[in-house]
Parts: C-alpha cells; sequence; structure tokens
C-alpha cells in the first residue's frame, strides 16, 4: 500500500498554506498552552502554529509514517504522534485542536465533532479547514473513471464510499449544542496550475491515492492517463497555458 507521498504534498506548499493561515486568522484571542494538529501531515501547518503562538507544547496526530518522519524532521520542537484521528484520545485537555485538510477523511462528523469538543479546556478552539470538492469537476471525474474501466471492480467500492461532508447548515446544528461561539464560512481558492499533469500532481498526493492504492502499477499507469483525458476536456488552458484549479474549502472556528 503506497504511504502519503510527502514531496508532491509539499509541491503545493504555498498554496495549502493560505487556507491554514486563513483558518488562523480568525481564531479568537488565545493564548494557549497546549496545542494539536490534528492530521498534521508533513508539518506545515505545525510550523506556522509554532511561529505564531510560540507555545511549547505542540502535537502532531497523523497516521502516515512518511508524514511523520517529515514533521519531526521539519520541527524537531513539536511533537509528533502516529495514530488515526478518529481514535485519537489526548493525555490531558487542550486548548487549541487545528485541524487543517484532515477531517474530510473522516466519518460520522456529527460524532466525532462533539468528542473533539470534550477535549477542550474552558475557552478552547476547534478550528476545522476541510476542502469542500467532492462536486467539483476533478473529483467527478476522477469517480467516473474509476468507475469505467477495466478496473471497475477494484476501484467501484472506493469511489462510492468517499466520505461527503456536510453542508454549512449541519455543522451549525452538530456543533452549536457543545460550544459558546461559533464561526462558519466557506471560500473558492483558485490555483494556477502548470497543466493538466499539474492538477493530477495536486491530487496523487491526497485524493487519488486511495484509488491507486487499489491498483498495480500497470493499472495505476492506465488510470492516469484516462483521467488526464477526462482532465484536458474539462480543464481548458488559459492564454498562458495555466488551468485554473478552483478548489473551495469550509471553515468553522467553535470555542467550548
Amino acid at each position: 500500500m503506497r504511504d502519503w507521498n510527502c514531496d508532491l504534498y509539499l509541491k503545493f506548499e504555498r498554496e495549502r498554506a493560505q487556507a491554514a493561515r486563513d483558518l488562523l486568522s480568525r481564531i479568537p484571542p488565545l493564548a494557549p498552552q497546549r496545542i494539536v494538529d490534528l492530521g498534521c501531515g508533513p508539518g506545515n501547518s505545525a510550523a506556522i502554529l509554532s511561529l505564531y503562538y510560540r507555545c511549547g507544547d505542540i502535537v502532531g496526530i497523523d497516521r502516515s509514517p512518511s508524514m511523520i518522519k517529515a514533521a519531526r524532521e521539519r520541527l524537531p520542537v513539536a511533537r509528533f504522534v502516529q495514530a488515526d484521528l478518529v481514535e485519537w484520545v489526548p493525555e490531558a485537555k487542550v486548548d487549541l485542536i487545528f485541524a487543517n485538510a484532515a477531517l474530510h477523511f473522516a466519518a460520522e462528523h456529527d460524532r466525532l465533532l462533539p468528542k473533539l469538543m470534550s477535549f477542550l479546556n474552558p475557552g478552547g478552539v476547534l478550528a476545522v479547514q476541510m476542502p469542500n470538492v467532492l462536486q467539483d469537476s476533478a473529483h467527478a471525474l476522477m469517480r467516473m473513471v474509476a468507475v469505467d474501466g477495466p478496473w471497475m471492480e477494484k476501484l467501484a467500492p472506493i469511489a462510492k464510499s468517499r466520505a461527503a461532508i456536510g453542508g454549512i447548515d449541519d455543522y451549525y446544528a452538530w456543533l452549536s449544542p457543545h460550544v459558546r461561539n461559533i464561526d462558519l464560512w466557506q471560500t473558492t481558492y483558485v490555483h494556477p496550475l502548470d497543466g493538466h499533469d499539474a492538477v493530477i500532481d495536486w491530487f496523487a498526493g491526497s485524493a487519488l491515492l486511495p484509488f491507486l492504492n487499489a491498483l498495480d502499477e500497470d493499472e495505476s499507469a492506465a488510470f492516469l492517463a484516462q483521467y488526464r483525458r477526462e482532465l484536458e476536456m474539462a480543464y481548458l488552458p488559459q492564454d498562458d497555458g495555466k488551468v485554473l484549479l478552483h478548489y473551495p474549502r469550509l471553515f468553522f472556528v467553535a470555542q467550548a
């Protein structure tokens, strides 16, 4: 099974970091003593948190061994623990749980979010950003190609079981009984990428991984070739050759 590709993920670090910074900017005034970066990846969000809060106790949680290794190398002053974010329980209550582009991989948000709120000290904050992209062209084409080829038997269950995030009304309903304040919003980022291969690279470090994990090397190559052909029809290049990836993200900041 393929692990997460840190190099591909970090290829677009500047673009991914913007959402983390935007999420951080909406957190109310806070002097956290204990911070958890949930789904920390290669430590990029933890590095931003470390600079912003100068907090001595930052713990990153991720289930990918390669991501944890990269995070430890990047930010040795923090602690990074390999664990599934759904199963994670803190040693003691924390002041800030920061989840940048992580919770959309987990199911049953109606149960998960109240549990995460219970891990916070009074006044603590759960800050979350999730790509809200299951209906956009790139993801729809990913699932379409998965169920239309010789790999269909392997990939159809994956295409049909991808976790769908809720709408803004859902998150308000799930969180409001457990919070003092809540701020919810959505932003669509537009990323000019260097052609259709760059679009594939963007997702190969994340959303494509479950599909590729189910295929052998030859099948993966054929699947990606078909996916690229579909992207070429859906994403027309601009005059400068760039392809514009429209990427909506849902945010919320909930204070206990």
